[in-house]
């Protein structure tokens, strides 16, 4: 038997990270990362196995003398930590043990400091390796020889996370993505060809965390309909589940733009509870989306096809991405003028990277258009080095940006138009069963909306942050108490001035050169 202690190292402040919105929310992180309890959960019985998620609780060096070994992963944005927490396991002579997303396309990056290396997917790997290391036979390297059948993976060691620290759930429900965007690194991790779990899987880990008091669910997969049949199979399961218990979990996932091409799909995403999705729009320019092989992106008008998922109930979060090839400076305009038609409040807008194994990496690495030292540099933040403009112009355009994306004014003038005059359908199919199935639960729906609602713009009104913005939050919120929509949309206002204060402060930070680049 082994005591087994698994890490995630705390994430750098990010605009996903929600750092400095959660405090508004009582949080301490934005969900879990699936990796802990993933692992936990493919551990045999005989084994002792300890979570530590770096962002929610501190890592005592000294306790971890007393494990036989200590697991890491990470993420790229994460490399800096897992570094230095690599160099204080060394000094203590403690076994070590790495896998995750920046180790399998970056291997070299921590040689020297690990005992054991996990390559990709671990499924098999980690059980043959425990197998390994307690008849003292383990190997330096680990590596799948074929993917993980998804529909055999067992329950995650849910009960090993203390989701209350979290503003929300995180479920995988497949891996892969069938596109070929030249600058990610999923198809080169989890390949092309979307792996399903079942939905009986899918429906017992929502299950379990919606026992153990989580009421958001993101869907974490990198294209949740990359298989569009499997999708709707899930997500008539997810119905069905939501209808036995009330409606109690709101949903959100990521997918490609192609959702839009396919009103089946949207209409059971909105009859599951779903109520945005992450889109990867990258740019509003056909011959940067050819460029980078977002073909899938040039079906059509961009702007039509965000509006059509709108329409069923869907908001739409965006990412973003200037740097391409084609891309000169008036591409910030032109991303600006995008989003405010598209009506996409939470957009994302980074610079251009290229992650190792990467065919986008490749390309610029043989035309000896990468600087990985830049990457690292908080004047610069990205390995690329641009065609059509120097990387100053780039960094000035990209924050000039942000700055205006999160203006307050700029960004609810995106919310008036999405949910105050656009009226955006919002958790319609829920609100209607429950009225007509359970109208108790329905009143009690909307009496905790209200006071989840009033609750968050407390705290917001009493922070000393946001005191540059009220005077717009209490413009805005003005015009949707006045335009008479349902509690729900109150409850989206607060949450969107959360958002805003994390985005505005993150931002204005970097324009004021207070703190380091931030590319995520």
């Amino acid at each position: 038997m082994a005591r087994i202690c698994l890490i995630n190292p705390r994430f750098p402040t990010s605009f996903w990270g929600l750092n400095h919105g959660l405090p508004l929310l009582g949080k301490k992180a934005n969900m879990p990362v699936l990796a802990l309890p993933v692992l936990a959960g493919l551990t045999p019985a005989e084994h002792e196995v300890v979570l530590i998620d770096e962002n929610v609780q501190e890592i005592d060096f000294d306790a971890l003398e007393g494990f036989d070994i200590v697991g890491l992963t990470g993420m790229t944005v994460q490399r800096d930590r897992m570094r230095d927490i690599l160099l204080e396991l060394q000094a203590r002579d403690i076994f070590v043990v790495i896998g995750g997303p920046w180790i399998t396309v970056a291997e070299d990056w921590f040689r020297g400091l690990v005992d054991v290396m996990f390559v990709g997917e671990a499924e098999e790997t980690w059980p043959k390796f425990l197998e390994d290391w307690s008849r003292n036979e383990w190997k330096p390297r680990y590596e799948q020889a074929e993917k993980t059948d998804m529909t055999k993976v067992p329950l995650p060691r849910y009960d090993l996370v203390p989701f209350r620290e979290y503003a929300m759930g995180c479920i995988q429900t497949s891996r892969g993505c069938p596109f070929q965007c030249e600058f990610c690194d999923i198809i080169v991790i989890f390949g092309r060809k979307p792996r399903v779990k079942t939905a009986e899987l899918v429906v017992a880990e929502i299950d379990a965390q919606h026992k153990l008091g989580v009421h958001v669910i993101f869907l974490v997969d990198d294209n949740f309909i990359g298989n569009k049949k499997a999708a709707k199979v899930i997500l008539r399961a997810i119905v069905e589940w939501q209808k036995q218990h009330g409606y109690p979990l709101a949903f959100f996932t990521e997918a490609s733009l192609d959702l839009a091409e396919d009103d089946e799909l949207m209409q059971l995403m909105a009859d599951a509870g779903m109520v945005a999705v992450f889109i990867g729009v990258e740019s509003p320019d056909e011959d940067a989306l050819r460029e980078t092989k977002k073909y899938q992106n040039v079906r059509g008008g961009l702007i039509e096809r965000v509006h059509k998922v709108q329409a069923a109930g869907l908001e739409v979060y965006a990412g973003m991405i200037v740097g391409f090839d084609s891309d000169d400076t008036g591409i910030f305009e032109r991303q600006f003028e995008f989003l405010q038609r598209a009506r996409v409040i939470g957009a994302m807008a980074g610079m251009l990277s290229a992650i190792p194994k990467t065919p986008l990496y490749d390309r610029l690495e043989a035309a000896g258009r990468l600087d990985n030292a830049a990457a690292d540099d908080p004047r610069i933040a990205t390995n690329v080095i641009p065609l059509l403009m120097s990387r100053e112009e780039m960094r000035d355009g990209w924050l000039d940006l942000m700055d205006r994306l999160y203006d307050a004014e700029n960004y609810f003038e995106r919310f008036d138009e999405l949910f105050i005059k656009g009226k955006l359908p919002l958790a319609s199919a829920k609100m209607r069963w429950l009225r007509r199935h359970k109208p108790l639960a329905y009143l009690k729906n909307q009496t905790l909306t209200i006071l989840g609602a009033l609750g968050m713009l407390f705290r917001l009104w009493t922070d000393p942050r946001t005191k540059p913005y009220r005077p717009v939050y209490a413009k805005y919120l003005r015009k949707m108490i006045l335009s008479g929509r349902p509690p729900r949309y109150l409850f989206q206002f607060a949450w969107k001035c959360i958002l805003h204060t994390h985005f505005a402060t993150m931002t204005r930070q970097m324009v004021r050169g207070e703190s380091r680049l931030v590319n995520t």
